[in-house]
């Protein structure tokens, strides 16, 4: 069975419970989520959650076919990196001192287009936008210079390369249903 990492693009209502009840649809299949990232999206009252999960096709079609029954969720989709613009960022923390008497440490920041966001005399907070595996080299390689004290890295967020979000298409579809029968009424 080939595994592809996939995005799950999950829109909902904000409510309470919510999360649980997403991520245990993978934990009863199990799946293990890869990144998880909820915020608010760009419609007022809606949250977009960013999942990620190496599986294979015909398993992430149940999985989001199962997220879709669940009453709060509005829609959810899958789709392959080559479908989205997608971007993680991540923070470094690393030894000033390092930093200052080995010049090796700042050239590796500048060769990832990294930047450093914060300087006192005990760390440096270094701040790289990017793909996984950018962000990944760069933590090995301040690793190998032995300089890292701290490092986090986000989970993934992502947008459709599609013109119009799905999301705005449902919402409007519904819309002019509630309108339809708000009108049958009348």
């Amino acid at each position: 069975m080939d595994k592809t990492l996939y995005t799950l693009i999950v829109y909902s209502e904000n409510i309470a419970g919510l999360l649980n009840q997403v991520t245990a649809v993978f934990t009863r299949r199990q799946i293990n989520i890869e990144s998880l990232n909820v915020s608010a999206s760009s419609i007022d009252g809606v949250h977009k959650y960013t999942i990620t999960a190496w599986t294979d096709e015909d398993t992430i079609k149940k999985v989001v076919k199962q997220i879709e029954k669940k009453i709060d969720v509005l829609q959810a989709h899958y789709f392959t990196d080559d479908e989205i613009f997608l971007q993680e960022i991540a923070l470094y923390k690393i030894s000033t001192p390092e930093l200052q008497s080995n010049a090796n440490v700042s050239k590796i920041i500048r060769r990832y287009n990294a930047r450093i966001v914060e300087v006192n005399s005990v760390y440096s907070i270094v701040e790289k936008p990017g793909l996984t595996e950018e962000i990944i080299a760069l933590y090995k390689e301040l690793q190998e210079a032995g300089c890292v004290l701290q490092y986090v890295r986000s989970g993934r967020i992502a947008i459709t390369k599609s013109r119009v979000e799905r999301i705005n298409e449902f919402l409007a579809g519904r819309e002019e249903k509630h309108r339809h029968c708000y009108n049958d009424l009348n």
